[in-house]
């Protein structure tokens, strides 16, 4: 079968819709368009009966129960809604007393979701512990334990990482925080995992977990936020008032449709999650044993065992990361380059493990998907291999380095 061109691999972007599941939406465009609120006849009751299939759907992905899944906007608004929400109901002291308000851990590597809402309570009075990860990128019970503060309130971690796809100690830090005997809740991001792995959110001792639809083949624009009600039952303040729906924690009218999308897409998961784990698992280490054998000067980001199956960084030394993209036009796939204002900054999760700037503008992430082919990954392969030796060859840095001269011995002019 002939290629089709661009090659799609940044699923760890986004993922198109299985027909499956806009199959499933259909009816409630149209037929089925009741708000799931009106209780007083059979177009309300329609959508709720929806709304209640889809929330067991996603509480069986996820191990939990349909009373612990709160559908929200997505990711992003799960992970406010999960460490704001969280330190303002468990804060230690009020705002204003002088005091810390509470004592949070999360990491240098976070999605920016998490990121942002730590800082900014930071900046109310919280105090924020960000653990800087090893070379591997892999967090550890150990980091987390060492991290713990008697005013510690909440610990927030990702399960796998979305650049790198190196994935952290979630049920060793969970069991570690239970056997603790210390009020703390635990939150993951669990974006780039759940749906994709084998997912226990009593037995890996996880209180709140924040996932996204267009991530497993489902629609945009929903998500959900697992919230434990027992052992302990959690509790958050809302951020969102209004009609007091989903438990009072998110109010606002459900996406009916959106919310089905995503419950047909765990219930596919959940078929089809071993059969495509093994899948992309051999083609992404073809994928990067492939390339880093036939270039020198090549790494593979990240711990090279724990990691997810579909998710490969790797950095091309003497090689600049867009110049790259634009010689493999015919892949679509990302940069570890971030656009931040008018410059140009390299990937902060590189950095974070300790890649030189160089190599961090050097990166690409190229991310498998349902889909991909094996023909797919042997032109990327080709492609990449190509491009890079060509660029390579109009390099005098990677001339110099072949020749064995130490680049950071020579001086260049105007420094």
């Amino acid at each position: 079968m002939a290629l089709k061109f661009p090659i799609y691999l940044d699923h760890a972007a986004t993922t198109p819709c299985d027909p499956r599941v806009v199959e499933a939406m259909l009816p409630y465009f149209t037929e089925k368009f009741g708000n799931p609120g009106s209780r007083n006849h059979s177009f309300g009751w329609e959508a709720e009966a929806g709304v209640d299939a889809a929330r067991e759907q996603v509480a069986a992905v996820l191990g939990a129960t349909d009373k612990e899944i709160i559908f929200t906007s997505g990711a992003t608004e799960s992970n406010n809604l999960a460490i704001r929400g969280g330190a303002l109901m468990y804060e230690k002291h009020p705002a204003g007393s002088g005091k810390s308000r509470g004592h949070i851990i999360t990491s240098i590597i976070e999605h920016k979701a998490v990121l942002d809402p730590c800082k900014r309570l930071q900046k109310e009075g919280f105090e924020v512990t960000f653990l800087e990860p090893p070379s591997d990128g892999v967090i550890t019970a150990d980091m987390v334990k060492n991290a713990l503060r008697d005013d510690t309130i909440l610990v927030s971690l990702m399960w796998a990482n979305n650049e790198i796809g190196t994935i952290n100690e979630i049920p060793a830090i969970g069991a570690m925080l239970k056997a603790s005997g210390r009020e703390v809740i635990f939150h993951t991001d669990a974006t780039q995992w759940a749906g994709k792995m084998p997912t226990s959110v009593d037995k890996d001792n996880v209180d709140l977990l924040s996932m996204s639809s267009h991530k497993i083949y489902g629609p945009k624009g929903v998500g959900a936020l697992y919230v434990r009600r027992r052992r302990p039952r959690v509790r958050l303040a809302s951020l969102v008032d209004g009609g007091g729906q989903e438990r009072g924690f998110r109010s606002g009218t459900l996406n009916v449709t959106g919310i089905v999308g995503m419950g047909k897409a765990c219930e596919i998961a959940m078929q089809e999650m071993d059969r495509d784990t093994a899948r992309l698992s051999k083609m992404r280490k073809r994928l990067e044993e492939s390339v880093t054998a036939q270039l020198d000067s090549t790494q593979v980001n990240g711990h090279r065992e724990k990691r997810l199956p579909h998710i490969a960084n790797i950095s091309f030394g003497f090689v600049e990361g867009e110049s790259l993209m634009m010689a493999c036009k015919e892949i679509a796939c990302s940069s570890g380059s971030a656009c931040t204002s008018a410059s140009l900054e390299p990937s902060y999760v590189l950095k974070g493990l300790g890649v030189g700037d160089e190599l961090a503008h050097s990166s690409l992430r190229l991310s498998l998907g349902r889909w991909t082919t094996d023909e797919q990954v042997d032109y990327a392969i080709e492609k990449i291999v190509a491009a890079v030796k060509k660029l390579r060859a109009l390099s005098p840095l990677y001339d110099m380095h072949k020749e064995g001269i130490d680049l950071s011995k020579v001086e260049w002019a105007g420094h």
